[in-house]
């Protein structure tokens, strides 16, 4: 089964258990899948799916951000839940730690030797490490190791 047929199964599934939050949290997913495939012109695999749901999950936090804020926490909790729906769909992030073992281990592979080169490094580990790891966090790993 694919990943879109899971979204759209555990929708159902919640509405026939009354779970509001969670089927108006996969019908916004869904919605957000439909209109990649109209963009793409087909329908989307399972690590294009994880794309739009990694973009959706984005959005929320930015909201949670820009909600706190502005003193709604009435619109935080509810977009928290939401992001917390979201990242059950998601693959498990990395810690630091694991980050910067792989920053070190990229440094040496590369040769990187200082600041300057933090471009190639970065395009080295976001290649390696795409949906695994936030990018401003190994972006900040990078830099502190390059000091």
């Amino acid at each position: 089964m694919s990943l879109k047929e899971q979204l759209t199964q555990e929708m159902y599934q919640a509405m026939k258990s009354h779970s509001v939050l969670l089927r108006d949290t996969l019908r916004l997913v869904i919605t957000s899948i439909k209109y990649a495939e109209m963009e793409v012109g087909h329908p989307l695999d399972d690590a294009e799916v994880l794309d739009v749901i990694r973009r959706d999950a984005k959005r929320r936090r930015e909201s949670i951000a820009e909600f706190s804020r502005g003193g709604r926490q009435d619109l935080v909790d509810q977009e928290q839940a939401e992001l917390n729906i979201l990242e059950t769909y998601l693959p498990q992030q990395m810690g630091r730690a694991e980050i910067e073992a792989l920053v070190r281990q990229a440094i040496t592979e590369l040769g990187v030797s200082g600041k300057a080169q933090s471009g190639l490094l970065m395009k080295h580990l976001m290649a390696q490490l795409k949906g695994r790891a936030d990018g401003k966090l190994v972006s900040q790993v990078v830099q502190e190791l390059l000091k």
